[in-house]
Order: structure tokens, then C-alpha cells, then sequence
């Protein structure tokens, strides 16, 4: 288990991740990393560019579209 501590960076509040926490998500500077909530805590993963601009996308036509969906939900 890794501890990390909690400290002022600017005006907010952040943490530095180790070397080797950096190595086991495979992250190098200037990569996107999402936190997804869990049961227990938060999960780190490398963003994927693709699914971001995919999600994207599909958030677009869902709000040009949203009566036609719920029309189709019926």
C-alpha cells in the first residue's frame, strides 16, 4: 500500500505520485488520468483519448435528440 499525503499546491489541494505508482499506470508527464468513484475509494486509469471524444459525441446527439429518445423509450 502506498501512502500519499495531501498538500497545498497553489490554491488547491493535491497529491504527488510516486515513481513507482506512476510506473504501474504506465503515465509519463502531460497524460490525463480518469478517478472513477467505487464502493471502497476512487480508481485511477490512463484516459483514452478515443472513448473520451466518443463520449463526447455521443453526449452531443443524445442532447440534439433527448425527445426522439424518450419518444423511443415509450
Amino acid at each position: 500500500m502506498t501512502k500519499l499525503k495531501i498538500r497545498k499546491i497553489g490554491n488547491s489541494l493535491g497529491v504527488v505520485l510516486p515513481k513507482e505508482v506512476l510506473d504501474q499506470l504506465k503515465v509519463k508527464e502531460g497524460d490525463t488520468l480518469d478517478v472513477v468513484p467505487t464502493e471502497t475509494g476512487v480508481k485511477l486509469s490512463i484516459s483514452d483519448e478515443e472513448v473520451d471524444k466518443l463520449m463526447q459525441m455521443a453526449e452531443r446527439i443524445m442532447d440534439e435528440n433527448r425527445e426522439v429518445l424518450r419518444a423511443l423509450a415509450k
